[in-house]
């Protein structure tokens, strides 16, 4: 399962595209909104993605992850839109027959995705908003 999706992510659905008899592991990452960021209070975070390019390359992810450890099935789901607080952004699951395969390519993939995939996030305050990664001064909001 490799998803950009405009809806909340459904955790049992993500688990479910990676269990299999053969996993003795499943390891899952969830990415939620946290309600704060430098210093000042986050209302909710909005991304958009380029959305061709980015399931291109969340394959990939998945390709490498396959190609570097032995596990079973690999997911990744991004949400984009308006996320609130407390809400998941980003889930990703893997199984494996062992834990250390499922944490090493879930870690892998979180980072990757974080780096290379096109999705943008913006930050949204009381006193005003900013894409993260285009402010020079973290203190400065529009």
């Amino acid at each position: 399962m490799i998803l950009i999706t405009h809806k909340p992510i459904e955790l049992q659905d993500v688990l479910h595209a990676v269990q299999t008899p053969e996993a003795g592991a499943v390891d899952l990452f969830i990415g939620t909104t946290r309600n704060h960021s430098a210093g000042k209070e986050v209302l909710s975070l909005e991304y958009e993605a380029y959305e061709p390019m980015a399931l291109k390359l969340m394959e990939a992810i998945a390709r490498e992850a396959r190609a570097r450890w032995s596990i079973h099935r690999i997911a990744i789901v991004h949400r984009v839109g308006r996320v609130e607080v407390g809400e998941a952004s980003v889930v990703i699951a893997v199984s494996a027959s062992h834990r250390k395969e499922a944490f090493e390519a879930c870690r892998y993939a979180i980072d990757a995705l974080k780096k290379d995939v096109p999705i943008w996030k913006k930050e949204v305050f009381a006193e005003g908003e900013v894409w993260v990664g285009s402010q020079a001064d973290t203190s400065t909001y529009r």
